[in-house]
């Protein structure tokens, strides 16, 4: 029943995902956002909520090693699975912005992480106002670069359906519904899925969470990244898994820790496994620039799928 439980729950949390985006970008349209807006800031936050939820509902129910090693994980698994295996279907070219804002946001936000963690081995509220508080910062300067970059909006967010601009307020309704519902339940039986399974195989809670719960969470992002590698879309792009990123730790363990404090249970959190979300953040420099610059090809996609899966052999040995 474990492996049910978490196989639903993941389910539930892909179809509550996708019902909230679209609910999301279809209300975002009637309020006259922007495309640069809405694909900078709502959708990001809406494809956040699948490991919100999950980080929340176990937080309450006292597991606060599974919301860490949710975030934990998905972190890691954006860089060696989704970006790895998308580099190895087709190679991907980086923008030179890319290294100048995106990448030095995601390495200061994970060395925060460590750094809040180290101190007293909890994320209390006032450290989740300052993550916030940080991200909102990084919303205001993201949002003045891309007007900048870009000073017309034709073209722009071409992965934002136009025609979600035409939806009624009771399909929007609608769907927030279904997505709220969805993600509520994904997340109930997601975690306690986790827990009974973790509890079968004689492990942590955190190794489960940093492995299936997080692969789960990630999933969108796999789907969609694979889909257009594919394709040959250029539908994906290195900065959004970053992004993806630095909203994990911002909103889902910020929003979280206000609500109510997360603490480090699990020796290995601080130990081991911080140092592989440090190391994968650390590692796109290199990669970005040797021996070819600004790409990312096969044998460097293999590179990172390689070491994402040494990662999850240790958390199991």
């Amino acid at each position: 029943m474990s492996v049910f439980y978490v196989l639903l729950g993941l389910v539930l949390l892909v179809v509550g995902g996708e019902f909230l985006v679209r609910s999301s970008v279809g209300l975002s349209f009637k309020l006259n956002l922007s495309k640069m807006v809405i694909g900078l800031t709502v959708v990001s936050f809406a494809t956040s909520a699948p490991e919100l939820l999950v980080s929340l509902q176990a937080a309450l129910d006292g597991f606060s090693d599974i919301s860490l090693g949710n975030v934990i994980g998905s972190n890691i698994a954006n860089i060696g699975l989704v970006l790895g295996l998308t580099a190895i279907i087709s190679t991907l070219g980086i923008d030179h912005d890319f290294f100048r804002f995106n990448w030095p946001v995601m390495v200061l936000f994970s060395l925060a992480l460590y750094l809040i963690l180290k101190n007293d081995h909890v994320i209390s509220r006032s450290e989740g106002l300052g993550l916030l508080g940080a991200l909102c910062v990084y919303l205001y300067f993201l949002i003045q670069r891309a007007r900048k970059a870009r000073p017309t909006e034709e073209g722009q967010n071409d992965e934002i359906d136009d025609g979600l601009s035409k939806t009624s307020y009771f399909k929007i309704v609608v769907w927030l519904i279904i997505g709220a519902v969805a993600l509520y339940f994904g997340s109930e039986f997601l975690v306690k899925g986790a827990k009974e399974l973790a509890s079968a195989l004689g492990v942590s809670d955190y190794a489960i969470s940093v492995t299936v719960i997080a692969i789960g969470t990630s999933v969108p992002e796999l789907a969609a990244s694979v889909i257009a590698a594919l394709k040959k879309e250029k539908a994906i792009s290195l900065g959004n898994l970053i992004g993806s990123n630095i909203f994990n730790i911002a909103s889902v363990l910020g929003l979280t820790a206000v609500i109510t404090p997360i603490n480090v249970i699990d020796p290995s959190i601080l130990s081991t496994n911080i140092f592989w979300l440090i190391g994968f953040a650390l590692i796109l420099l290199p990669l970005g620039f040797l021996p070819i610059k600004m790409e990312l090809s096969r044998w460097k996609g293999f590179l990172l799928f390689a070491a994402y899966c040494v990662f999850i052999g240790l958390i199991f040995a």
